[in-house]
Formats: structure tokens, C-alpha cells, sequence
């Protein structure tokens, strides 16, 4: 019997026929250069599938993973709807492979990715037949990363979402389920009856109950808005009644979406044609004071990502760039599908563009009590409050995906107070939230591969969270965008640390 070792190594060592057949000579060739940005994390350790049941108590052996839960293949398409049954066509919207955008998340630093097709009539169908077979090809022949199962959800009454599923066996026949069931487009002919908010609060509902969670997070939240704080399809108002009704299943939305490469071809960031993103970021993220803070300053856990949102690559004439190659997703988990559900659900998560960084911890300390990002600490009003927040970071060792090394111009220490559930559904603002302080290469200090920033808040009263910014530019707040090069305006953005004062 052949021992373990040797039929590991040799399932590592794909043959180049089998790239070629699935991902092309141009995808192959890009494996097998050097990796950029984070690195290879997942390179010393053993690799094994993972469920949705791993530990969630033990945290040894977590590290920052980098990821892109909203990545589209080929199976992104189109459908003939004048035959009967209806014909789908690859290829319409998005070009790639699934195991062609696996080789390229490798290639640019990623170890866990999701495929998340556009749906459609009857698309569901298409997923479970056509789909999931080449997805569970490309996790055989790129098993450095995590493939999740899930899709680009056309949810009722709002703009498309991640539908994460976790890995379990019956994985393909959840999504079934729940695209085929809630999906506002899978029904032909269309059923005006699923476009309804009730529809998507029912969804999630649904999705709550389930034995293995998925998880829920909005795209591309202000491309359709017209406005600063004027309002698209996805509202203040349907983000609050979705999370209350599954706050552990809808978390979140992508505070930089994706097509950031727009304005290399002559278009804008994001798509964002009637109001622009913000140094790449949705303007619910990157106004200070904003929706983002005034559904944190309800102590709601709301997170934000980072994706690609990859259809075509932009040398190719597109808007988007590979996974990882500008945008990635970090998240505090170990190389296990169910730890790395596990820190998108709780918050363990920050972000960046254009690899400005490549390590992020932001911790608070007080009373002996000390709590990371997406954590707690509770403290009493009987002894001292303040609170001592630390910054780590750390600068890309090498250069980007556009071959330099960015510098960290400012970074940026955010605070506000949780006041408690909004009477207003739409509110959009927390007054609370400031800029408590801004720090310059003079205010950090060298400790080994990181820079340490230390700034303590003073006699913190009322229950609180801070939040970490940092930027490449010398703009105070992230300006409107325009044709600028995305790599030219790159900024990182920590989730949220509560401090509970009792």
C-alpha cells in the first residue's frame, strides 16, 4: 500500500494536461508564477476538507486568511427562453472556468474563494446539474483553496447578495432548495409574488432554521443609488428588518465592491454609474458617521468585505481584476470551511485594496479584559474606564498585483456609541461617530515585521466600538471617485471592536 505522503504529493502535483483542459494555457502559466500580495498562507500546513462542524471554541492554529466570497465563472450565462425546456448558454456574462478563477486566487495570495453565479429561470437547475460537478473538479485539482458552493443570490425586492452555503455533503441540495424556493428570478414564467420584502424576511427565516446556517451579504449596496444617502434598491430599512430577522445568517454587506478596475478601461469603480464609491468603497462604508456606524451604533453585528466581483479581466476588455489581485477579504480562521464560516459569521474580518497591507489586529484593552476585532469587552462604570486600543500592522513584504510596494500614508482610529435599536428604520446616520484620531509614520513604531500604534480613550462611559481605517493617500476622507487609477487610491478598513460598559 502506498503511503499517505506519497499520494499527497502527488495529488499536489497536477499534471499541466489536466490546467490546460479546465483553466487554459494562460490561466496554467499564472499558477505557476511567483505568488503576490499575502503570500502563501496555507503553504506549511496540512490541508484537509473540512465541515461546517468544526471547533468554534478553539482558536489555535488561526492566522489571517485571505479570501473573495463573490467570484463568477462561465456558469454566469444566459437563458433561451423560447425553448421549452428552456436552453442555458455558458460564457453570456462571465468567461472564466471555476477551476480557472481557483488557479488565479491561488495565484494572487487567496486561500478560500466562493463561485457566485448570476441566477436566472430555472437556474437553479443549472447550478445542481452543471455546476456543482466543475466545482467539485476544481477542488480536486486546486485544493490550496477553499472552494465554497453558493451563488450571486437575486434576492426579493433587493440587490443581489452572496449566498454562502457551508461544506457539508448535502451542500448542492441546500442551495437547490433555497434557490429554487426564494430566488425572485428562478420562477418561469417571473412571479411577481417573490419580489416582495416578505419574501426575502420569509428567506432568511428559512434560512435561519437550517442545521448548516448560510450566510447572507449584500453586493454592490449603493450601485443603484442616485445620491449621497439617496437610496437604490437596497434600503437602511430592509438591511435592519433582514438582520433582525436572522442576525446570524444575514451579516453584512461588501464595503468595497467589486469591477474596481473600471477606470482602466475607461469606466468607473465599482459600476457605480449614477453616484460614485468612495477610494473604492460603498458610500454606506466610507461616509464616517454613516449607514454602516448607525447600524454598528445599534449594536447590531453588521460587517463589511471586500470582493472582486470578477466577470471578465480587465486586460480582456472588462472591469474587474482577478481574485486577490486587488481586493481580499481576511478573515481570522483556520484553513477549514466551517472556522472560515465561522469568522465571516462573528466579525473576524478586515480588509484591504491593492495589498497596502498584509496583517491587521486591532485590539481593545481595559480592566484586565481584552477584546479583537468582532469581540466584546465588558467593563464596570466602578473602576477606570478607559479603554487602551492597539494597532498592528503590517506592510506588504514584496509588491502588488500591479508590481510595486504601496505605503501607508495615514491611519485612522474611529469611534462611536451604541445607543441602542433606531425608532427609524431608515436612519442612516449615527451622530456619534468620529475620527478620534489620526496617526502618521511618526506615531508608529517598529515591533519586529509590524507597526504599533497605541492611543488610549479616556473614561469611556457608555457602550462604544472602534473601528480602524488606513489609506496610501494623503485625503482625510476617502473623495468621490473618478477616472483616477484604482492603484493610485488604496485604503484598508478594520471591522468593528465593542467595548460594554455595565
Amino acid at each position: 500500500m502506498r503511503d499517505k505522503q506519497a499520494e499527497e504529493v502527488e495529488h499536489a502535483q497536477l499534471s499541466r494536461r489536466k490546467l490546460v483542459k479546465y483553466a487554459g494555457v494562460g490561466a496554467t502559466l499564472a499558477a505557476a508564477s511567483p505568488l503576490v500580495g499575502a503570500g502563501a498562507a496555507w503553504a506549511d500546513e496540512e490541508r484537509r476538507p473540512g465541515d461546517d462542524t468544526s471547533d468554534r471554541g478553539n482558536a489555535r492554529n488561526r492566522s489571517w486568511r485571505a479570501g473573495d466570497h463573490h467570484v463568477h465563472s462561465e456558469y454566469s450565462g444566459e437563458f433561451d427562453t423560447t425553448k421549452s425546456p428552456i436552453v442555458f448558454h455558458k460564457g453570456a456574462d462571465a468567461v472564466y472556468p471555476i477551476v480557472t478563477n481557483a488557479i488565479m486566487a491561488k495565484n494572487f495570495g487567496l486561500t478560500w474563494a466562493m463561485c457566485t453565479d448570476h441566477g436566472g429561470p430555472t437556474h437553479s437547475k443549472v447550478n445542481i446539474e452543471q455546476a456543482y460537478p466543475d466545482l467539485l473538479r476544481s477542488r480536486k485539482l486546486v485544493p490550496e483553496v477553499l472552494q465554497f458552493w453558493g451563488m450571486e443570490f437575486d434576492a426579493p425586492s433587493l440587490d443581489h447578495h452572496t449566498l454562502m452555503i457551508p461544506r457539508h455533503d448535502d451542500e448542492a441540495k441546500q442551495l437547490f432548495e433555497l434557490e429554487s424556493r426564494f430566488a425572485k428570478y428562478d420562477a418561469f414564467p417571473t412571479d411577481p409574488a417573490r419580489d416582495t420584502e416578505a419574501r426575502m424576511v420569509e428567506f432568511l427565516k428559512v434560512a435561519r432554521g437550517m442545521p448548516h446556517k448560510p450566510l447572507v451579504i449584500a453586493h454592490h449596496a449603493s450601485r443603484s443609488a442616485t445620491g449621497l444617502g439617496v437610496y437604490g434598491q437596497d434600503t437602511p430599512r430592509e438591511f435592519r428588518n433582514g438582520n433582525n430577522a436572522a442576525p446570524d445568517v444575514y451579516i453584512g454587506f461588501e464595503g468595497a465592491p467589486g469591477h474596481q478596475a473600471g477606470p482602466l478601461n475607461g469606466g468607473k469603480r465599482g459600476g457605480y454609474g449614477n453616484h460614485p464609491t468612495y477610494g473604492g468603497f460603498d458610500q454606506m462604508t466610507a461616509r464616517v458617521g454613516g449607514l454602516w456606524d448607525s447600524l454598528l451604533g445599534e449594536g447590531r453585528r453588521w460587517w463589511i468585505t471586500a470582493t472582486s466581483d470578477s466577470h471578465v479581466h480587465w486586460s480582456r476588455g472588462g472591469s474587474d481584476f482577478w481574485p486577490g489581485e486587488y481586493s481580499k477579504t481576511y478573515v481570522h480562521a483556520r484553513q477549514d470551511y466551517g472556522d472560515i464560516m465561522d469568522g465571516l459569521r462573528n466579525g473576524r474580518i478586515w480588509v484591504t485594496t491593492g495589498d497596502l497591507i498584509r496583517s491587521l489586529d486591532v485590539t481593545a484593552t481595559s480592566q484586565g479584559r481584552t477584546a479583537e476585532v468582532g469581540q466584546t469587552i465588558t467593563v464596570s462604570r466602578r473602576s477606570r474606564t478607559d479603554v487602551e486600543i492597539e494597532i498592528r500592522f503590517r506592510p506588504l513584504d514584496g509588491v502588488n498585483g500591479n508590481g510595486v510596494r504601496p505605503e501607508v500614508r495615514r491611519v485612522d482610529l474611529i469611534v462611536g456609541q451604541i445607543t441602542g435599536p433606531s425608532a427609524n428604520l431608515d436612519a442612516d446616520t449615527n451622530p456619534t461617530t468620529t475620527v478620534a484620531a489620526r496617526f502618521g509614520p511618526r506615531d508608529w513604531r517598529r515591533q519586529g515585521a509590524d507597526y504599533v500604534i497605541r492611543h488610549t480613550l479616556r473614561n469611556v462611559e457608555a457602550d462604544t466600538y472602534a473601528r480602524v481605517r488606513g489609506t496610501s493617500t494623503d485625503e482625510a476622507e476617502p473623495l468621490a471617485d473618478g477616472l483616477e487609477s484604482p492603484w493610485d487610491d488604496l485604503w484598508f478598513y478594520s471591522n468593528p471592536v465593542f467595548v460594554h460598559v455595565r
